[in-house]
């Protein structure tokens, strides 16, 4: 018995009511998901990090920020590439993780300039 192509993406969750309704599956395109997580996520991480870096206490010339950004640039990484799979499709993460980066990237941009 083939499965209908209107149930095949679905599965049955509980809502914060307790009930049971249908929402699509998690879509494993994973190309496109590591792909996002990778030069996206790590576009968004960086310009994170850079903001911080020129934004936050002491300025870009304090004396142990380099360190401390180093590990969060990897840290947010991280976080960002694993989140990457909770989206619903590839096209999906590749549409808001590079929303992010561009956002994070044009502010690191305008911080930079504004404090140079």
């Amino acid at each position: 018995m083939a499965a209908d192509q209107n149930t095949v993406n679905k599965a049955p969750v509980l809502n914060s009511d307790g009930k049971a309704v249908v929402r699509d599956k998690l879509q494993p395109d994973w190309w496109r998901k590591i792909f996002a997580g990778t030069v996206l996520g790590g576009a968004t991480a960086y310009g994170l990090v850079g903001i911080f870096a020129w934004a936050g206490p002491g300025g870009i010339s304090a004396t142990d920020k380099v360190q401390f950004n180093m590990w969060m640039a990897a840290l947010l990484w991280l976080l960002i590439f694993s989140f990457t799979f909770l989206f619903r499709s590839g096209n999906q993460a590749l549409i808001w993780l590079g929303g992010c980066a561009a956002i994070s990237q044009l502010l690191l941009f305008v911080v930079r300039g504004a404090l140079l």
